[in-house]
């Protein structure tokens, strides 16, 4: 009787294991979503099962991609929370640090998701209310066969004389970009005492779908820049030698693809960064090294122009951060 009884457990627990991976392989929001968040700026949300428990992971505009602190699904509706810590002062000047809690809801139709955000410090006002939207983003195909991709003629996207067909990504930003003896310099500077000047990036008039792009790059000590591919995936320009590998370094897909090695110079030498964008894949070869062989990019990064992967954009090269010189940009197209 005792073997029955085992028996009988293990089956329900056997259905019980069945069911709940069923239903997680059922579950309409697992996945990859391109957000168009508050604001019409680009956003991510990527939503996965791990062993039947949730996990979600979310880029707001800028910065980079972080999970969220809970994700779970009632009545057909997503529920994502994110913890944000601020600081306050108090009439003494006093700062103290509080916890404000961000709950963001999603019901989707089809391959489209509506979405809502709140915040709620705790103190039972409700702020930051407002609705945005979200769009699924296919599954990725297989990595391309770069032998077997064939490239055009390359098309020299800076003269080396002034800065013919290129413009800034917001007419309304200060503009540090400049050509001195045929080469490519910004120089976002800060006059002390006055108010913080917005530099602007700067991006191609021309806009590319496939691509290989090659370029020059110096930076300053502490410099910080980065290319954008069709204007949504960013390629880490940053002075980052010596120090640990991490998605953040130069040759990275920000936050979200790390380098396999360290292969940047020291600040003030010149580096050339080889980039190909195939098929939603990119490999990096980074001074004659390859650092990010062919991999799968799931979506924007920060600063994106747009969370559409399948659009046409620009090159830009981000220049709010810090000074950086470009000597040579040229971009060979995929023809089919």
């Amino acid at each position: 009787m005792e073997k029955v009884f085992r028996n009988i457990a293990f089956v329900s627990i056997l259905s019980a294991f069945l069911a709940t991976n069923v239903s997680a392989a059922e579950n309409p929001f697992i996945g990859n979503w391109a957000l168009t968040i508050p604001g019409g700026g680009a956003g991510w949300l990527g939503i996965t099962d791990n062993c039947g428990k949730l996990e979600g992971s979310i880029l707001w505009g800028g910065g980079s991609v972080v999970p969220v602190a809970s994700v779970k699904v009632e009545d057909n509706t997503l529920i994502a929370t994110r913890i944000h810590e601020l600081k306050t002062k108090d009439a003494q000047g006093k700062e103290t640090k509080i916890k404000e809690t961000e709950t963001i809801k999603a019901t989707i139709d089809g391959t489209n998701m509506k979405l809502a955000t709140e915040r709620d410090k705790g103190d039972g006002k409700v702020t930051g209310k407002a609705e945005f939207t979200g769009k699924r983003i296919p599954p990725l195909p297989t990595a391309p066969d770069l032998a077997k991709v064939k490239f055009g003629e390359p098309i020299k996207l800076f003269n080396g004389k002034d800065l013919s067909g290129l413009k800034l990504v917001n007419p309304n930003s200060v503009c540090g970009w400049s050509v001195e003896d045929g080469i490519l310099i910004n120089r976002p500077v800060q006059e002390e005492g006055k108010p913080h000047k917005n530099y602007g990036n700067l991006r191609t008039e021309a806009e590319f779908e496939d691509f290989n792009v090659v370029l020059e790059i110096r930076l300053p000590p502490k410099g910080n820049s980065g290319v954008y591919l069709r204007g949504i995936y960013e390629v880490q320009v940053a002075d980052t030698f010596g120090k640990p590998l991490d998605s953040h370094n130069m040759g990275a897909v920000y936050s979200r693809i790390k380098p396999s090695e360290n292969a940047e110079k020291p600040a003030g030498e010149w580096q050339t960064m080889n980039i190909t964008l195939v098929d939603r894949h990119v490999t990096v070869i980074l001074n004659g090294k390859k650092i990010i062989d062919n991999q799968p990019l799931l979506g924007c990064t920060g600063g994106a122009l747009w969370s559409d992967e399948f659009k046409p954009g620009p090159i830009y090269l981000q220049g709010d951060h810090t000074g950086v010189d470009y000597r040579s940009i040229a971009l060979r197209p995929v023809v089919k």
